[in-house]
């Protein structure tokens, strides 16, 4: 019997489909065009660095700055709403991270832990970024956050205006909300400690 070779969907020949694709793109304007690579290009950027844990090598030290204020749907209760002008005049960590993040693994737990110990005079707010409902919500329920978690896609204007490398990514902000640390990657307890320590400080 002769032997067929198969070509899965992944391996065909793309010519056919890059030709209906640059048909397609033809089609749009410009600036629609350009906004829609751009969406496309952050989107691939946050998953790569989230995927491999490149998006930082730990704290990332800058003059404080005003944090931006967000008003986001609660996971799973999009009726439900999480800002961060409910908390003024609070420190506050935010933290964005993903359940397909390989180093949110690692980070989330920890930080789940800390808030138990710590929530009586630091707020924590997560921000899943980019994710699937169900699968958020088993991975939150799984590591033992107890602490308000806000979704938004990666596109979102908050995960804009934090102006993420990757994931994940950790913002501590004085009671002011002033920024006054970052940690780009996954956050150890010495960087939160040491984080809490430093708007605690600055909360006097």
């Amino acid at each position: 019997m002769a032997r067929q070779d198969t070509v899965s969907p992944a391996e065909a020949p793309a010519g056919g489909a890059l030709q209906r694709l640059a048909h397609r793109l033809g089609r749009l304007g410009r600036a629609r065009l350009a906004a829609l690579t751009a969406v496309v290009v952050g989107i691939v950027v946050i998953l790569v660095l989230s995927l491999t844990g490149a998006g930082g090598t730990g704290p990332r030290h800058a003059p404080p700055a005003r944090a931006k204020d967000f008003s986001l749907a609660v996971l799973g209760h999009p009726g439900q709403r999480i800002s961060l002008g409910s908390l003024a005049g609070r420190p506050v960590i935010v933290n964005f991270f993903a359940s397909w993040c390989v180093p949110c693994r690692k980070e989330t737990p920890l930080l789940a832990r800390f808030f138990r110990a710590r929530h009586a005079n630091v707020a924590v707010i997560g921000i899943d970024v980019n994710d699937q409902t169900s699968a958020a919500l088993a991975f939150v329920r799984r590591t033992g956050v107890t602490y308000p978690v806000a979704t938004e896609p990666a596109s979102g204007s908050t995960v804009v205006a934090y102006n993420l490398p990757g994931l994940p990514a950790t913002f501590f902000l004085d009671a002011r909300h002033l920024i006054v640390k970052r940690v780009y990657g996954a956050v150890s307890q010495a960087e939160l400690t040491s984080g809490a320590a430093l708007i605690d400080e600055r909360a006097e």
